[in-house]
């Protein structure tokens, strides 16, 4: 039997471990270097540091995840630096890129674990240099030992940007602010479900009290108005407090993100249906709880088959790798399926609780001005964008994003519209006067991402 594994995270590093110990050696492709995933992304090898200083209070679960990887990279056909950029469901074949070849690999099921990425709401300057999403700027922590500025502040919501404030304050960087979009009310209606975290949820209290012991200005409930800068990068942030009191902070560079949003452009690309969860304000694609899809040989697992965080990632990679081997006929523990489905299930009670602290802003997404660049590919302005839709619901239907897409060039450009998607659809919904499921969601186009043409074949 032909596995196919895309994701060297924690989903996959599970995954890969369950099909490994039944006797399958799969084909496991990652796009980074190494695995580990964002999460628990490794530095070179030449940069290497204890697990302590680059994973906190994770350091235990990210250096099990490590062990693990390395002990399986010799049982499979590990392909390191590997972007899988088409999948064919019909044909049964991954389309591959790595190091400037292309190869096709063939499956007979596939388990995608293609983690998440930042969901971002444009501000005006929030294209400047100096400005990147949170996960860039962990990235850059973790990876290179490197902030992307000296005084940096943090702007957005959820669990994600109270961390990396915490990682770049204790690294020595000067944090100027953490502007939280979402009120402290909103978060303490949410507290009796948080508290189903447990150390989790103790660990998100810590990184706040920590940058609040530190003097670290903090703010929640506010109204981001601009990041003031110029062609040579951030110069200042300003925002509204909850109060409506403007505020000003000099820095040289801002982090922004608005939590996380599933990677699942290879789901789409497999014919895997989606639908849209009103907790989490993202599409996702539908499976069932032991990971798998209404395609027959597709199972998903992680953040990219909903955001769920590393713990419920973990949980949920063998689980579906369980359910892969169940359905080829291998015999599986009934009682392990058991204590991980009762796992996740109460999981994902917390992550219920947790979107409720931190929900999406969508009043912000609906209110950016009209002069801000909202597609940062195709330089399309929000103003635009709902010009076009006024002219055409004139003259027909026009609430569906794609149809935008066909007439503004929204999401046309090279990311697809991972970064501009989720304001973009806002912006349509809160124009034309309908709930932003109805709006649908930009539909994927292979390659997922840009990719040289042409580009040398490689044997199979």
């Amino acid at each position: 039997m032909k596995v196919a594994v895309v994701g060297a995270g924690p989903a996959g590093v599970r995954a890969v471990e369950r099909l490994v110990a039944a006797g399958i050696s799969p084909v496991w492709i990652d796009e980074a270097p190494d695995g580990g995933g964002r999460i628990y992304q490794r530095p070179p090898a030449g940069l290497a540091r204890d697990a302590r200083t680059l994973y906190g209070f994770e350091a235990k679960r990210a250096t099990s995840v490590h062990e693990t990887l390395d002990a399986l990279k010799p049982k499979v056909d590990w392909r390191p630096e590997t972007l899988v950029w088409h999948i064919r469901p019909e044909a049964r074949t991954l389309n591959t890129l790595s190091r400037g070849r292309q190869a096709e690999v063939a499956y007979d099921a596939a388990i995608l674990c293609t983690g998440a990425m930042d969901r971002v709401i444009p501000v005006p300057g929030w294209t400047r240099p100096g400005v990147t999403t949170l996960g860039a700027a962990q990235i850059a922590l973790k990876t290179q030992g490197c902030g992307i500025g000296r005084r940096v502040a943090f702007l957005g919501t959820g669990p994600l940007l109270w961390l990396v404030a915490h990682q770049y304050a204790k690294a020595g960087a000067e944090v100027v602010a953490v502007l939280d979009t979402t009120s402290f009310a909103t978060k303490l209606r949410a507290a009796p479900g948080l508290m189903l975290g447990g150390m989790t949820f103790a660990k998100g209290l810590y990184y706040t009290a920590w940058l609040r012991r530190r003097g670290i200005h903090i703010a929640e409930g506010v109204t981001p108005i601009a990041i003031d800068g110029d062609d040579n990068g951030v110069t200042a942030i300003a925002w509204r407090d909850a109060a409506g009191r403007e505020h000003r902070a000099e820095c040289d560079a801002a982090g922004i993100g608005w939590g996380l949003k599933p990677e699942a452009q290879l789901a789409d690309l497999a014919r895997v249906p989606f639908r849209h969860d009103p907790v989490q304000a993202n599409w996702v694609p539908v499976r069932d709880e032991a990971g798998r899809t209404p395609v027959a040989g597709i199972y998903l697992a992680g953040d990219g088959a909903g955001i769920g965080g590393a713990e419920v990632a973990e949980i949920a990679g063998a689980r579906a790798a369980l359910t892969l081997l169940a359905d080829a006929g291998h015999r599986i523990d009934p009682i392990e399926t058991v204590t991980l489905d009762r796992r996740l299930a109460s999981q994902a009670r917390f992550r219920a609780a947790l979107e409720r602290a931190f929900p999406f802003p969508t009043h912000l997404a609906r209110s950016i001005a009209d002069d801000t660049l909202l597609c940062r590919c195709e330089g399309l302005r929000a103003g635009e964008l709902r010009a076009a839709a006024r002219a055409e619901a004139a003259t027909g239907p026009a609430t569906e994003v794609n149809r935008a897409k066909s007439f503004t060039r929204v999401g046309m450009g090279r990311c697809q519209g991972r970064v501009c998607g989720a304001a973009a659809a806002e912006v349509l919904a809160a124009e034309l006067g309908c709930d932003v499921a109805a709006i649908g969601r930009l539909r994927g186009q292979p390659p997922v991402k840009p990719i040289p043409i042409p580009a040398p074949v490689s044997a199979p």
